[in-house]
Order: structure tokens, then C-alpha cells, then sequence
């Protein structure tokens, strides 16, 4: 497995990973008084950081044995 087959796999369980971060995230936010902006401003950017990675994934070809089509 080369490294591009490697990011290919990855990248999915980074964006899985983070999801759950995110959500919970927004679970305690509804309890963390003044720093509820925060966690759901972490929330955020932990979404943003999801499509960002997702299009990397895209760009990687998600499998496709020709990474640069769709470039």
C-alpha cells in the first residue's frame, strides 16, 4: 500500500473521528455556561477541518486508480 492508498483510508477515519468530537462538542456546550460559545465554535471548526479533509479525499481519487481525473 502506497501512501496515497494510506490518505485513502485515513482521511475517512480522520473525518468519522471528528464528527464525534464535533457532536460531542455541541452535547456540552448546553451546559458550559460562558463557554458555550466556544465549544460550539470548536464544533465548528472541527466541521470545517472535516471539508477540508474531505476535499483532499476528493482530490486523491477516494480509491479510483486514477487519482488525477476529476482534478
Amino acid at each position: 500500500m502506497n501512501e496515497i492508498e494510506k490518505l485513502r483510508v485515513l482521511i475517512p477515519h480522520w473525518v468519522e473521528h471528528n464528527q464525534e468530537h464535533a457532536d460531542e462538542f455541541r452535547r456540552w456546550a448546553k451546559t458550559a455556561g460562558e463557554a458555550t460559545t466556544n465549544l460550539l465554535a470548536a464544533a465548528e471548526a472541527m466541521q470545517q477541518v472535516n471539508r477540508i479533509l474531505e476535499s483532499a479525499l476528493e482530490k486523491l481519487g477516494e480509491g479510483n486508480s486514477d487519482a488525477s481525473q476529476g482534478s
